[in-house]
């Protein structure tokens, strides 16, 4: 494992802060969290997350307060390393369950997930379960459809709270689950929230996930845009809006404001 050193310097693209990290320091940071049971909570960025922040100015504050807030996709992990951070990795939502689940077995994590259509939560724990050997599973929890009220929302933090869980996966989509990191982590006993997307529907088996080379080749919007055309367009033809963003960016057309710089450098 590799040692945790205090605060890294994020990358900021179009005022989002990314954390230059890789899978072994983004599961060494998880696990520095949980001995110090320190309470916070992990991003996953892709190039839609960034476009998302964009529209939404508290969506993009609340991923710049993260504890990590990683890239979740092969173009922000080329544009980190053109920021002079070579050793950057792709910290992929599915690979990293898969990562701290087998981290955490002699460690003793329990693992919670919140998340994802009726039935799909349980089918992902039955089959992590099948996968690792010891692996401590503290609940499924299925959100109902829409916004709980107060009094559901407050009932489920209840259920999270008593099962004990050391980490709680969120797998609610982009924008909705990071939103519900941030206004629950106060709430929570768990040390470490992490958004994972659609890491519940790909480890569920109830969505095809794309081929290992796909996936490095930054091909893999093609991928899933070729397997849920109707639901994905609208985010995928937002790709060429931000290829020109950035290259105002890069090219200093575009300055951040204020409150789009980085406050937290974790």
């Amino acid at each position: 494992m590799v040692p945790v050193h205090g605060h890294i310097k994020r990358v900021t693209i179009l005022g989002v802060g990314l954390s230059p990290s890789s899978m072994e320091h983004a599961v060494a940071r998880i696990d520095d969290w949980i001995a110090r049971r320190e309470q916070t909570y992990v991003c996953l960025a892709a190039v839609h997350s960034i476009m998302a922040c964009r529209r939404d100015p508290s969506l993009r504050r609340i991923f710049n307060a993260s504890g990590l807030t990683t890239p979740d996709g092969m173009p922000l992990v080329w544009l980190t390393r053109l920021m002079s951070h070579q050793r950057v990795e792709r910290v992929y939502g599915p690979d990293l369950m898969l990562a701290v689940c087998a981290h955490g077995i002699d460690r003793g994590y329990r693992h919670l997930f919140y998340g994802g259509e009726p039935s799909v939560p349980e089918e992902l724990a039955k089959r992590l379960l099948a996968r690792f050997d010891g692996l401590q599973v503290a609940g499924t929890v299925a959100p109902p459809f829409g916004e709980p009220s107060e009094a559901e929302r407050l009932s489920l933090n209840e259920r999270i709270n008593d099962s004990n869980a050391t980490i709680v996966w969120a797998g609610l989509g982009t924008g909705r689950q990071e939103m519900w990191m941030a206004r629950n982590r106060a709430g929570l006993k768990a040390p470490v929230l992490i958004s994972v997307g659609a890491a519940f529907d790909f480890l569920s088996g109830r969505k095809p996930q794309a081929p290992v080379w796909i996936q490095h080749s930054g091909l893999e919007w093609l991928f899933r845009l070729a397997t849920e055309p109707r639901r994905l367009w609208p985010r995928y033809r937002e790709y060429p809006l931000f290829l020109v963003l950035l290259a105002g960016q890069l090219l200093g057309l575009t300055q951040p404001t204020a409150e789009e710089q980085t406050k937290s450098r974790r």
